[in-house]
């Protein structure tokens, strides 16, 4: 090669840099993770001094040079992928109805990290396209070492009132890793076969109503440790129990009805925020009790989006979740229906927090306060329950509970500031979300990224082609209010 094609040569290869560096500086400007200029010598040598063989397999013949293409191209594209879904966006489908009929079952979703920012991994030893578990392999897809502190870098914007929202399971922490039992609540679990163990062994059942606030403290936690030992004493049925950190937890998808510092009471159903009623979804679902006198048509069934789902519901349990719109025209239909009307019933003791007697129900909740990041609250006997989880798991205090005294960190104490900011999430679908009723809060590390718009949607009711929405294809998830 001539000298004046070599100096053109390194002219290109200098430019090249030049951008590559400029921009990998941007990054880490963005990203203030000044650790990554570690990585500035391999990249002067991959474009200039090139002192290390990076391709050194395009020399080699036959399967060698073949294999290892494949390998290179494999190694690249995983790191794309993985960089991309990390701080760039990720898809996400929707696994459940429980923000039917605003989000379908089959939706698939752009989800954007960038909205309200980034997370920095805690555990950034993972295989790219999983969550936590190798497909076929059932085995932990990431290393949790080294675990790094919470952190998120700058966004377009924050969570805002009504924004539906990608974020990591809460209650996701403990799980059982017994296959048909990873998607269950643990904590739902443990109190529940530890209230029916506790009633097998004591005659005489115990009205928690009526124990001060230090007995019924003491009574949950004790149902709580009964029905954990039980489990921890079945491995044959539910496997190991196992903790998963923050950014490895399953994702959920919900609205936001919540804002921090905002407090919220649900009353016939209907969500207030600091006293004012909140917009209802135009979708939003509740479910009836109907009677039928025939079954409804195919053509009915597909104009008002009612799956088969809904109608394993009403074989089942009676009742048939129903929009706004679904309700008035199938009660307009009475040559279908012979009765409908709204189901109210609901159970308490099995909303959160799951550790008091509240009287809460999943239509009837509250009031109560959301944390705010700065903001505190006084704490009492009659509160503590609410806030437990926030002050000891999310935020990582010592707390304990003793003589009608609450104690963090070794000192009594009569208020928290809290150190993040938290919110509300529910399903569209109200009486089928497993949502913040069921397990509280969902704190700010634990927010994944803003749905931007649908790109794939197939109906599972419907195999094939058949099933695809088309109208649905590339719709805006910000214009489904």
């Amino acid at each position: 090669m001539s000298d004046k094609k070599k100096s053109l040569n390194m002219k290109v290869q200098w430019t090249k840099f030049g951008i590559v560096l400029a921009l990998y500086f941007l990054f880490l400007f963005w990203v203030k993770s000044w650790l990554g200029l570690i990585v500035v010598p391999f990249i002067y040598d991959v474009y200039i001094s090139k002192k290390i063989r990076w391709q050194w397999w395009k020399d080699a013949e036959g399967p060698v040079r073949f294999i290892m293409s494949w390998v290179d191209a494999l190694v690249f594209a995983l790191v794309a992928v993985y960089f991309i879904n990390l701080f760039f966006f990720q898809n996400y489908v929707i696994p459940s109805s429980s923000l039917e009929k605003s989000l379908l079952t089959g939706d698939y979703l752009f989800v954007s990290k960038v909205s309200y920012g980034p997370r920095i991994p805690e555990t950034p030893l993972t295989m790219p396209l999983t969550q936590h578990t190798m497909p076929l392999m059932n085995v932990k897809s990431y290393i949790e070492w080294p675990h790094w502190d919470y952190r998120r870098v700058k966004g377009l914007g924050n969570v805002e009132l009504n924004d539906i929202v990608v974020f990591n399971y809460p209650a996701g922490d403990t799980l059982c890793n017994e296959e048909k039992w990873q998607a269950a609540d643990f904590y739902q679990m443990a109190y529940s076969f530890g209230q029916q163990i506790y009633e097998q062994q004591n005659n005489v059942p115990v009205d928690v109503a009526k124990l001060n606030p230090q007995q019924q403290y003491d009574f949950f936690a004790q149902l709580y440790a009964i029905g954990r030992k039980y489990i921890t004493d079945n491995p044959g049925e539910y496997g190991d129990v196992i903790s998963r950190p923050t950014d490895r937890r399953e994702n959920y998808v919900k609205r936001c009805v919540g804002l921090p510092g905002q407090t919220l009471q649900i009353k016939n159903r209907i969500v207030y925020l600091n006293g004012i009623a909140n917009k209802e979804p135009d979708n939003v679902q509740y479910t009836y009790y109907v009677k039928l006198k025939q079954d409804l048509p195919e053509e009915f069934l597909d104009e008002y989006g009612i799956t088969m789902e809904d109608l394993t519901s009403l074989n089942q349990n009676g009742y048939l979740p129903l929009t706004k719109r679904a309700y008035n025209a199938l009660k307009a239909r009475k040559d279908l229906v012979a009765e409908i009307r709204i189901n109210t019933d609901a159970t308490t003791g099995d909303v959160y927090p799951l550790n008091a007697v509240t009287g809460w129900t999943r239509d009837n909740y509250g009031p109560i306060w959301i944390p705010k990041k700065g903001e505190s609250i006084a704490l009492n006997m009659k509160n503590i329950a609410i806030y437990e989880r926030p002050i000891k798991v999310y935020e990582h205090n010592q707390l304990e509970v003793k003589n009608n005294k609450i104690y963090i960190n070794g000192h009594e104490a009569k208020s928290y500031t809290f150190k993040m900011d938290y919110y509300w999430m529910m399903g569209d679908n109200r009486h089928n979300s497993a949502d913040s009723r069921y397990w509280g809060f969902v704190p700010e590390d634990h927010i994944v990224g803003k749905p931007i718009f649908i790109w794939w949607s197939h109906n599972p009711d419907h195999p094939g082609f058949s099933g695809i929405r088309w109208n649905r294809l590339f719709t805006f998830v910000d214009n489904i209010k």
